[in-house]
């Protein structure tokens, strides 16, 4: 079974007064959760904090068998639809917040080298492997929607001014659809996940340079530097990113 370290960061950004974004990491480094709140300033960082506050909840009451993929995913599908629940539910109780929500990336971390990922909205998932990165989720966006039916390019994406109008997330419905992706894992793999804060300012061949640059570092050092150059180029929305970097057994944990 391979080691691995996590670290994690999160920033207002440069240009808003409060941070929307939350993030939260099981003590075991077992689960990891990224969320970004919208519906205003109170609304937003009341969804997002909903959101990890129900999958925290649901990880000490009942956490997942991690040695069986299929009640991964099934632990996934329910804890991502009980933090939609309670982000839809206190919107509705609360006018002062209706209309609020939430996107969340959530992984678990299996016994068998898996990682098993569930998204819903634009927080994205990235793999970097032998210095090549793959973006393991689809985001749930008007503009990604038509960059994957060639309507436009990624670089057109990133200018467009619907680029933050997303068709999908946690607290709009009773109920929400839930995309996985499963990650078999290798020795010296990097994990990032992400709210859109990071890929906004960040092309996404920027983001994999700072991991090989700093390919030897510790996760925190990466985390450090992502952020730093996101606040560098000037960081119009909240920032948060939680980085894994992996291990084969034998490592002492300083490779």
């Amino acid at each position: 079974m391979l080691k691995w370290r996590a670290a994690a960061r999160t920033d207002a950004g440069c240009q808003r007064q409060r941070n929307e974004d939350n993030f939260w990491m099981s003590p075991d480094q077992r689960v990891f959760a990224v969320a970004d709140g919208m519906g205003g300033a109170v609304g937003g960082s009341r969804a997002s904090k909903l959101a990890v506050e129900a999958i925290e909840k649901q990880w000490r009451e009942s956490p997942p068998i991690l040695n069986d993929k299929d009640q991964i995913q099934k632990w996934l599908d329910e804890t991502v639809n009980q933090a939609n629940h309670k982000v839809w539910h206190e919107a509705e109780e609360d006018a002062s917040v209706r209309g609020m929500g939430t996107t969340v990336v959530v992984a678990v971390q299996s016994d068998n080298n898996m990682l098993q990922i569930a998204h819903v909205g634009d927080s994205r998932a990235y793999l970097l492997r032998d210095g090549k990165h793959t973006l393991l989720t689809n985001d749930h966006s008007v503009v990604q929607e038509m960059v994957r039916a060639g309507r436009l390019t990624e670089e057109q994406a990133r200018i467009n001014p619907y680029k933050n109008l997303i068709t999908r997330c946690l607290g709009h419905e009773e109920r929400v659809e839930i995309d996985h992706t499963p990650v078999e894992l290798k020795p010296q793999d990097w994990v990032v996940l992400c709210s859109d804060g990071l890929p906004t300012v960040l092309r996404d061949e920027q983001i994999s340079d700072v991991i090989k640059e700093k390919g030897t570092a510790d996760p925190d050092d990466v985390c450090e530097e992502l952020v730093k150059q996101t606040l560098d180029g000037g960081a119009p929305d909240n920032v948060t990113v939680v980085v894994i970097k992996y291990l084969d057994e034998s490592s002492n944990g300083t490779n």
